[in-house]
């Protein structure tokens, strides 16, 4: 599926609001992820960030870039550990937030690759 069509056939930044909080409620659930989000007083923020970056990617507004440049992903996440272990629940709280909002599964596939790819690349250490 194409990412750029993705953002209208969820509906929208609502999907993308709903699939980070049930993230980041896993996140802050799991003292595994919590070790990748150190400033703990920041996670309302990196909720925001995270919602703008995907409904960008997937086709929706251009906030993201707008307030913060280009994403940058590997540089944005090189300060914090991530090895296997982190990569694996990230998929895993990732997975759950998608499961509970049962998207199409042409779209869910295309969520499962690029989340796998994304959270794969992010990795810094072994």
């Amino acid at each position: 599926m194409d990412p750029s069509a993705v953002y209208g056939a969820v509906g929208g930044q609502a999907f993308f609001d709903a699939l980070v909080d049930r993230f980041y409620d896993g996140v802050e659930a799991d003292p595994i992820l919590l070790r990748v989000y150190p400033d703990h007083d920041d996670l309302p923020g990196a909720r925001r960030r995270l919602a703008m970056f995907l409904a960008q990617y997937w086709g929706g507004p251009t906030r993201y870039s707008q307030e913060r440049g280009h994403p940058r992903l590997r540089m944005r996440h090189a300060p914090f550990a991530i090895g296997p272990e982190e990569r694996d629940h990230w998929l895993a709280a990732m997975g759950a937030a998608l499961d509970a909002l049962h998207p199409d599964p042409d779209v869910r596939d295309a969520f499962d690759a690029y989340f796998a790819m994304a959270a794969d690349s992010m990795r810094n250490r072994d």
